[in-house]
C-alpha cells in the first residue's frame, strides 16, 4: 500500500499552535478511517487522534480539548489541528490507516501506511 505523508510540523513555545496534515495522492481519504500517533526516543507510539468513515473522532485524554483531527476536502488530507501546546507534546508525529476492526488508539496493531513521520518541537 502507498505510505502516507504527513507535513506540517516545526518548532514552537508552549502555548502555540501548529497544524499537521496527512495525504496520498490516489487514496481515497474521505471514505476512510486514519489517525495520528506520535513517538519519543526510547518510548512506545502513542495513539492521539483518530477520525473514522463516519467522521467519530476519538483522542487520548492528554489532548482532548487542545487537539482536534478533521478532514480538509480541498486539500484531501487528514489534519491535526493543536492548540495550547505544552513541551510534552514534542515528538515526531505519524499518520496511518486504521486497522480493520476500527480505530484503536491503544494499540498499532492493525494500522498501516506509515510515512516519515513529522517533527513537532514544543519548547517552555
Amino acid at each position: 500500500k502507498v505510505p502516507l505523508v504527513e507535513s506540517g510540523g516545526g518548532s514552537v513555545q508552549a502555548g502555540g499552535s501548529l497544524r499537521l496534515s496527512c495525504g496520498t495522492s490516489g487514496y481515497p481519504y474521505s471514505r476512510n478511517c486514519m489517525g495520528w500517533f506520535r513517538q519519543t526516543p526510547g518510548k512506545q507510539r502513542e495513539g492521539v487522534a483518530a477520525l473514522d468513515s463516519g467522521s467519530g473522532t476519538s483522542l487520548t485524554d492528554s489532548v482532548k480539548g487542545r487537539f482536534a483531527i478533521s478532514r480538509d476536502n480541498v486539500k484531501r488530507s487528514l489534519d491535526l489541528q493543536m492548540n495550547n501546546l505544552e513541551p510534552g507534546d514534542t515528538a515526531i508525529y505519524y499518520c496511518a490507516r486504521c486497522p480493520w476492526a476500527g480505530p484503536d488508539l491503544s494499540s498499532t496493531l492493525g494500522w498501516d501506511g506509515w510515512g516519515q513521520g513529522t517533527q513537532v518541537t514544543v519548547s517552555s
